[in-house]
């Protein structure tokens, strides 16, 4: 199968195809004294100095520029140095001279093509990028599959609610559900209602566009996953309306339902021996004589009251009912742009890790130092429960002043967890503020890759005991 052109990978070097060479930082200097007198004066003039992803043409005996040779910082960081070079490097093909192992290879190609990301869905010109042959020990398999749930993840959050509302997220998952044959179901609309999503249809009704569940399935042996995946496709703050500036990023607010849909595609495309389920609460957070109130009392699938303290924490509604629906499966994970709080305490650029299960933290921890993809684990300190509590519902939706708000969110979505089910909540951005190497600015996944590799871990070691 042709590799998909907007990875920036190629399969064959061909003639055109220039040399790329890695050396470790800490040998630069070494390098340079191993090169020819001339080379090496070159090298200097031009100011070639270490940092991971920096690189510089050496010159042949022609004059040519046919060989380049690459600045790689830590080992092990190799997503990194090839995300910097993508990004970088002229236009051409490279192909990579120095020995790499599978585990190096596959992380280097997948770090390139994430580097080679653009959303160029609105431009009439794209810009010619460089590309790199897949080097040979690379397990291309899982570069493909990794690259195609990242672009995924990315495309859906970087498309504006004009063109990607409730409607078309379900449409995005119907379109991946045919690619591997699962099977998608989607309640619409006062069908909620019958179907015991109530929160879900509260949050949602004020739109225009009808509220939506999807609800797709995979699978029909080994043990049960579950992933749950915040759908707001734009949320104005409701009746508690966010400011301009709060509200100008809020096309990613189903950053969650993407990183489930992305997450779900790697575990079909590794057919991994599982029964997986994917829930989506698709809605949009609008304002209109249908918003939902603040003191609002709204029943939920579970059958907790929940009053209403800020329409503004609405995610927690939606994932409310969707983690009721899942009931008792061997894994449950749900992924959200959930609280501004978590941002204040990891930043941007760290997905906050919630968990009920220290077994599992420790899988998902192994997991993000294998993939390169970080998190970190907060706690859920439950005498934050009493945050919680109202005076005439069994639950309040958020708690007065904000303090700890990110694990009194977390705190709230566990009231809906079976218990004994192990479960992991991610509180992400799903947005780069800035570029970096293999992360250019817009809509990112983060943790999808550290849960994946979790999740086959504990899936496969499962297989092989049963």
């Amino acid at each position: 199968m042709a590799l998909d052109p907007r990875f920036g990978l190629t399969l064959r070097a061909g003639k055109e195809a220039r040399a790329l060479e890695l050396v470790e930082e800490a040998e630069l200097d070494a390098f340079k004294k191993r090169l020819p007198r001339a080379t090496r004066e070159f090298v200097e003039a031009v100011g070639f100095r270490g940092g991971p992803g920096r690189f510089c043409a050496l010159p042949n005996a022609e004059g040519g520029l046919d060989r380049f040779v690459a600045v790689h910082g830590k080992r092990g960081r190799y997503f990194e140095t090839f995300g910097a070079l993508a990004s970088s490097l002229p236009a051409g093909v490279f192909s990579l001279v120095s020995d790499l192992g599978e585990a190096e290879a596959t992380e280097a190609a997948i770090g390139f093509g994430a580097g080679a990301y653009r959303f160029e869905k609105y431009r009439a010109t794209r810009l010619e990028t460089p590309r790199l042959v897949i080097p040979k020990a690379a397990d291309r398999e899982k570069v493909e599959s990794t690259l195609a749930s990242i672009y995924l993840v990315r495309d859906l959050i970087n498309t504006p609610t004009n063109d990607l509302g409730p409607k078309e997220l379900a449409d995005a998952a119907r379109k991946i559900a045919r690619e591997f044959q699962a099977r998608v179901r989607v309640v619409v609309g006062d069908k909620l209602l019958d179907e015991g999503f109530p929160l879900v249809h509260a949050v949602g009704r004020a739109s225009a566009e009808a509220p939506r569940l999807i609800d797709m399935r995979w699978g029909r042996r080994g043990p049960e996953i579950v992933l749950v995946g915040k759908g707001v496709c734009f949320d104005s703050g409701g009746l508690d309306i966010k400011p301009a500036s709060a509200m100008k990023l809020m096309k990613k607010d189903m950053g969650g339902a993407a990183h489930a849909l992305g997450l779900a595609r790697m575990i079909m495309a590794a057919k991994l021996p599982c029964r997986l389920r994917v829930l989506i609460p698709a809605v949009e957070n609008a304002v209109s004589g249908s918003s939902f109130r603040p003191l609002d009392v709204l029943p939920s699938r579970k059958g907790k009251t929940v009053e209403i303290g800020n329409t503004d924490a609405e995610g927690r509604l939606v994932l409310a009912d969707c983690l009721t629906a899942a009931g008792k499966p061997d894994l449950l994970i749900d992924f959200a742009t959930l609280t501004g709080a978590a941002r204040v305490a990891l930043g941007t650029e760290l997905p906050a890790l919630f968990t009920n299960d220290d077994r599992l933290a420790a899988e998902l921890a192994e997991g993000a130092e294998r993939a390169g993809d970080p998190l970190y684990r907060l706690p859920l300190h439950r005498d934050y429960r009493k945050a919680l509590r109202s005076d005439v519902a069994d639950l309040n939706n958020t708690n007065e002043g904000g303090y700890g708000g990110a694990i009194t969110a977390a705190l709230f979505l566990e009231e809906f967890v079976e218990p004994g089910v192990p479960w992991a909540h991610f509180d992400v951005m799903a947005y780069n503020l800035g570029s970096g190497p293999g992360r250019p600015r817009g809509g990112e996944a983060m943790g999808m890759r550290a849960a994946f590799e979790a999740i086959a871990t504990r899936v496969r070691a499962q297989t092989k005991a049963g």
